[in-house]
């Protein structure tokens, strides 16, 4: 008997047909003597909705500009995944089960003041643990906890998946199964490269990075919980049939496993590619080389809340003036070159250029740390396919290569042959 955390995106409980298939899941974890606890999103399209119904009421006039209260936009959103976990509460128990559907204030998930983007402080899991331990299935309505205010906190859009985790952890999980549409972590993009394969297994540093760079598979935040507290992880799909053979094997379920890297026996130099799109270039011109230059560029920058990402630095050869060319997302460009032109007499540039419609594609491996001529290899093939690179930047585990958009599909497909990730 092992103590498992299941949670379901919006597309596994995107209608009743759905939601139905999801309870046969948790049914065959019960049958096998498991206790079980449940984390639900909201149906798909469903938190977009209440979003819109949100944006479509008054404003509230504050001192500088209209804005939503943050407090009752988290009352309004946090309501899909409440019906959610209501209704397959009801599925489970016309099945027969035992099950209750929780809310994060119920049990209660503790977070911080940041409405809309709030963050986990704690979880008190014993009553939770108490019910799973009398055959009781916990179905908890994902990406809500309750904050100092004591009011609903919602934490931010893919809050599910951190819920899972966090819930796992606090209830001392033997594993946190994540089901989505996929039925895994890939080496690409399959839409891009067909050659592309599951993994079986793959490092929590490395799942951080590919979701941090582009993949979409997990939320940044739950990788982050689940490495820190050691939370075995699954990605698995919820589509495949609940009662094919080995769904329900304990130790190695379909699908991939997110984990310690002491628990992969053979690891690859590479283990994956991934991209992000809807990448800008800013580059600032002939700008004086001294203390407190880059502060006076990214400090306005961090607190306009644009996320920097690449930065490249080149001084010129008397070392009196320098270049500075960084990255933002490209819906960002127009933000980021107003603030700088605000702070143009404290940064000191003579001009500020961009360029949009550009993609950073990733290497990732925790073998690269023993492995020489990575980078070597991935800057030879890209240059005997024509690819020119305008920035790089580095990490143990990481090679990011910023490139012309067009490339992006060309680029990533020569990266996964080239360390022979196509083959089987």
């Amino acid at each position: 008997m092992a103590r498992i955390v299941m949670k379901f995106g919006g597309t596994s409980v995107a209608d009743l047909d759905r939601i139905k298939n999801v309870a046969r899941h948790v049914k065959r974890e019960v049958d096998a003597g498991h206790e079980v606890a449940v984390v639900v999103s909201a149906m798909s399209g469903k938190t977009n909705e209440l979003v819109g119904w949100v944006q479509g009421t008054p404003k509230v006039v504050g001192a500088n500009s209209p804005f939503y209260d943050a407090r009752e936009y988290d009352a309004v959103v946090a309501s899909g995944e409440q019906v959610t976990s209501g209704l397959l509460a009801i599925a489970l128990q016309a099945m027969d089960i035992n099950a209750r559907s929780w809310q994060g204030w119920q049990i209660p998930i503790r977070a911080d003041n940041a409405h809309g983007a709030a963050r986990i402080l704690e979880i008190d899991g014993a009553d939770i643990i108490k019910r799973m331990g009398e055959g009781q299935v916990a179905v908890i309505a994902g990406f809500q906890g309750l904050g100092p205010d004591n009011r609903i906190a919602t934490l931010g859009r893919g809050g599910s998946d951190t819920s899972a985790v966090a819930i796992a952890a606090a209830v001392k999980a033997d594993r946190c199964d994540i089901y989505t549409d996929v039925d895994g972590v890939y080496t690409t993009d399959p839409r891009i490269v067909p050659q592309a394969r599951r993994l079986k297994k793959i490092a929590f540093e490395e799942m951080l990075e590919m979701a941090s760079l582009g993949a979409k598979v997990l939320q940044v935040r739950s990788v982050e919980l689940a490495m820190v507290h050691k939370v075995r992880t699954f990605v698995r799909s919820s589509f495949e049939d609940p009662d094919a053979p080995g769904m329900g094997d304990l130790l190695n379920p379909p699908g991939t496993l997110i984990c310690d890297e002491d628990e992969i026996v053979e690891q690859e130099v590479v283990t994956g590619i991934a991209y992000a799109k809807d990448e800008a270039q800013i580059s600032l011109r002939r700008l004086a080389d001294r203390p407190g230059v880059s502060a006076a560029i990214f400090g306005p920058l961090a607190e306009s809340h644009i996320n920097v990402d690449m930065i490249v630095q080149n001084i010129s050869e008397d070392g009196s003036k320098t270049d500075m060319t960084f990255t933002v997302p490209s819906g960002d460009v127009e933000k980021a070159i107003k603030v700088l032109g605000e702070n143009k007499e404290k940064i000191g540039y003579d001009v500020v250029q961009n360029e949009s419609g550009l993609v950073k594609v990733s290497v990732i491996g925790i073998g690269m740390r023993s492995h020489a001529g990575v980078a070597a290899t991935a800057f030879k093939a890209l240059a005997e396919k024509g690819i020119n690179i305008k920035a790089i930047t580095t990490s143990e585990i990481k090679i990011s290569i910023l490139i012309d958009g067009p490339y992006a599909e060309l680029a990533v497909r020569t990266l996964h042959s080239c360390y022979g990730l196509d083959k089987n």
